[in-house]
């Protein structure tokens, strides 16, 4: 068999080539002839998979997502520190426009406006109602979970608000202002949006959102981390320009967040419950992969809430655990293999995983806790198992759609997902690092 580091560098380079395909897709038209729309994207938007899909079986992911598009846009950023290429600048120049743009979007323009009639009767149902497009402009724009590729709300019924896209753009924003040579014109941008994405999760971290899985509202360990973690870096990047007030208020909060982050800990299952929900009722998606992407996406150092809190450790492991029982993939694998990774117990989304991204995202966080750990070793082979995982089960092409089902190992959902990707660009990055 190919070294697995021969495979590694092979894999990069096509999941880098791939990634750019969701980037600025203006080659491609999205036609929803039953909402009578017709996309054509603008630059600067990342679909969250270029492949066209309409439920038939693969779901319509032809839009942008203000999560994933964050999540891609840092690994943009790992590319970047790679290669320095001017044309990655140029993309991330482009995702800033796009995004600032949106802030002028104004739903109560579509409120009264007769589109409705060309809707097909059937689609009707999918709509959203006048009321809650009515409220979409402003601030609250932020707490929008996707607008179209060109640069449209989007007009369908879909879990909203949900508020760590802010969050994990004004990280990857600050990420990008170490990194990069930036023009005065970028660097103005790229201030403005900071500025707007920290406001908002200033304002809104104590409010109920939807989870990063789109499906139950309530206060959720991913996002309320990546919030600290942005209110953190943004109370560090204010100290710095003599902003000391807002600083100091975004300090506290981060720090109040994290208390608060601290009552999650389940001591009787020994992991990080993934959510309270609004209704106050219990979850059977406690654990759930989410927190161990709240680690590596947050890009914290600190002791605790971090890939150098043992209690992080140990709610991988109870996940490691779950998945080992649930996945008859898991069964009888080589030793050389880590198991496959989903999202939570019972997931019922296209095959119910395995996941590419969890599982990278689980050997992204040994590679990540290596770096801060006495047992470096130990936890670089554990990352490597999960990436042996990962090899099984992509064909020669290197092409990796959302899913690879739990039960046969072939892939499903969504093709040539951009997440998926960046979780590979994110998590060799990493890798490297401890070179």
């Amino acid at each position: 068999m190919e070294p697995l580091d021969q495979w590694i560098e092979r894999q990069y380079r096509h999941s880098a080539a791939a990634l750019m395909r969701s980037i600025s897709p203006l080659g491609i038209v999205k036609v929803r002839p039953g909402f009578a729309q017709t996309i054509r994207p603008h630059k600067g938007s990342i679909v969250a998979s270029p492949v066209l899909g309409a439920y038939d079986p693969e779901p319509d992911y032809f839009f942008h997502w203000f999560r994933d598009s964050a999540v891609v846009i840092e690994a943009v950023r790992a590319l970047f520190e790679d290669t320095g290429s001017t044309e990655l600048l140029g993309h991330f120049a482009d995702f800033v426009r796009f995004s600032l743009s949106l802030q002028q979007l104004d739903g109560r323009r579509l409120a009264d406006s007769p589109w409705r009639d060309a809707v097909a009767a059937d689609f009707r149902q999918f709509l959203r109602s006048a009321e809650e497009l009515s409220a979409a402009h402003g601030e609250s724009l932020s707490g929008e979970t996707r607008v179209n590729a060109d640069g449209t709300l989007d007009i369908s019924k879909w879990p909203r608000p949900q508020n760590d896209g802010p969050a994990l753009r004004a990280v990857s924003l600050l990420h990008w202002q170490a990194a990069a040579p930036l023009d005065d014109e970028l660097a103005a941008a790229v201030e403005a949006l900071l500025r707007a994405d920290l406001r908002y999760t200033q304002s809104h971290w104590r409010e109920a959102c939807f989870d990063i899985w789109e499906e139950e509202k309530g206060l959720h360990y991913y996002t309320l981390r990546a919030s600290a973690s942005a209110l953190e870096a943004g109370a560090a990047w204010l100290e710095r320009s003599q902003e000391s007030a807002e600083a100091a208020l975004y300090r506290s909060d981060a720090g109040a967040i994290l208390g608060a982050l601290d009552e999650y800990w389940r001591e009787d299952l020994q992991f990080f419950k993934s959510r309270v929900l609004e209704s106050q009722a219990p979850s059977s998606k406690e654990l759930d992969i989410a927190v161990i992407f709240a680690a590596i996406h947050a890009g914290a150092h600190a002791p605790t809430h971090s890939v150098r809190d043992p209690r992080m450790h140990a709610t991988l492991a109870q996940l490691e655990a779950l998945f080992e029982a649930e996945y008859a993939i898991n069964r009888n694998r080589p030793s050389s293999r880590g198991p496959a990774m989903g999202r939570y117990a019972g997931d019922v989304y296209f095959s119910g995983g395995a996941y590419y991204f969890s599982t990278l995202a689980a050997a992204e966080f040994c590679f990540r806790a290596a770096a801060h750990s006495s047992s470096m070793s130990t936890l670089i082979a554990r990352g490597d198992a999960f990436l042996e995982t990962v090899r099984a089960y992509t064909p020669p092409s290197g092409d990796l759609s959302e899913q690879f089902d739990q039960n046969t190992g072939a892939q499903r959902s969504a093709q040539q997902l951009a997440w998926s990707y960046a979780a590979f660009i994110t998590c060799i990055q990493a890798r490297r690092l401890l070179d």
